[in-house]
Formats: C-alpha cells, structure tokens, sequence
C-alpha cells in the first residue's frame, strides 16, 4: 500500500503510550501539516456507525458493543492484553480497514509533505517502506507510566501490562531516523517541532 500523500515525502510519527504523540502531532498541524492518525481512524470504526462493528460483534459478541452501538473500549482492553488471540482477531478487523482510510487520506493530502500518526508503527514492521522517516516521540518510561495512569484513570499495573505489547524504548530509539524528548512541557517541545519542520520542508522541496 502506498501511502505518501501530498508529494513523495512523509514522516511517519510514533512513540510508547504517554510520550505524547498527540501533542507533538498537533504542533506540526498548528504548521500546516496534514495528518494522518491511524488511532484516530480506528476509534471512528469503532463509534456508533462505524464500519467495524458488525464485524466486531460477530466475532466477539454483542456484549463488547455498548448501548449506543459504539465497541466497549474498556471491554475490548482487558480481553485483547489478556488473550492474544482476542488480540489477532481484533487486528486482523481492524488493520484492513484502517489500511483502506490510511490510504484514502493520503490521496487527499495537501502540502510538501504527510505526518502519518502510528502508535504501533515499529511494532508493525510495515511502515518502514511506507515512509521516507520514522519520528519517535520519547521520553522516560516512569513518565510515560505516570501520564498514562493520570489520564486514562489506569492502575500501574494495567499500563505496565500495555506496555509489554509495545516495542521496547530501545527498540523505538533504533528504528527512528528522528527524535523529539517530551520529558518536560509543551514549551519545550515547540523549538523541536520547529527544527525537524524546517528539516522536512527542505527535504521535501529538494529534487
């Protein structure tokens, strides 16, 4: 699946639970950078209408579907960390579709160039030569543990448990051509977009 939208140059942006991707993602579109949130797209399957949950309830049963028809995220969560099967199941619904809408997003694409958003990007083994660079958001696993817990309301427990599915710090560290430290505020952040921005525009533009 080809996947480089505006242009041939793309980017392609990952990082472990907590680090911050969506902050990071959202300083490039405050730049005029279109993005393409493979998270995103899979939650809007998975909301009341979405394309996956027939599917979803035909493999799983009405019990993971809430009252609204959305998929139960909590549900689904506990079953897929706990069973990798439920877990391959889940992927092999889900991972065909968003391919579909990755793809008609990118055709859509405007700009010198395309963020793709991808939480399991290295975990995947795809995106490598989906994408002209790998941007992995960083920071310390205690801080990603604490953000995580803080926000989705989450024992340490269950965010460790998340975590033993993703790539390891390392493993992310060696797949990235780029890479921003969110270990601090968003302040921080801001020169880092800015320079890699700069990078990209000028790598796009060149012949």
């Amino acid at each position: 699946m080809t996947v480089a939208g505006s242009g041939d140059f793309s980017v392609g942006l990952t990082g472990g639970i907590g680090s911050g991707k969506s902050t990071v993602a959202d300083l490039f579109a405050e730049r005029g950078v279109t993005l393409i949130d493979a998270d995103l797209i899979a939650h809007h399957l998975t909301e009341p209408g979405g394309t996956a949950l027939p599917a979803i309830a035909r493999s799983f049963g009405t019990q993971f579907l809430q009252a609204d028809g959305a998929m139960n995220r909590a549900m689904m969560r506990d079953r897929v960390f706990s069973d990798p099967v439920a877990k391959k199941n889940l992927e092999a619904i889900l991972h065909p579709l968003i391919r579909q809408e990755v793809a008609r997003a990118a055709a859509q694409a405007t700009g010198l160039y395309t963020l793709f958003v991808v939480p399991l990007l290295v975990e995947s083994g795809h995106w490598r030569e989906r994408v002209t660079r790998i941007l992995v958001v960083d920071c310390p696993e205690k801080l990603q543990i604490a953000r995580v817990m803080q926000r989705n309301g989450l024992t340490e427990e269950q965010v460790h448990a998340i975590m033993a599915t993703q790539a390891t710090r390392a493993q992310r560290h060696a797949a990235a051509d780029d890479l921003i430290c969110n270990d601090g505020d968003t302040a921080a952040l801001v020169p880092q977009v800015e320079r890699l921005h700069a990078l990209y525009c000028a790598l796009a533009a060149s012949p």
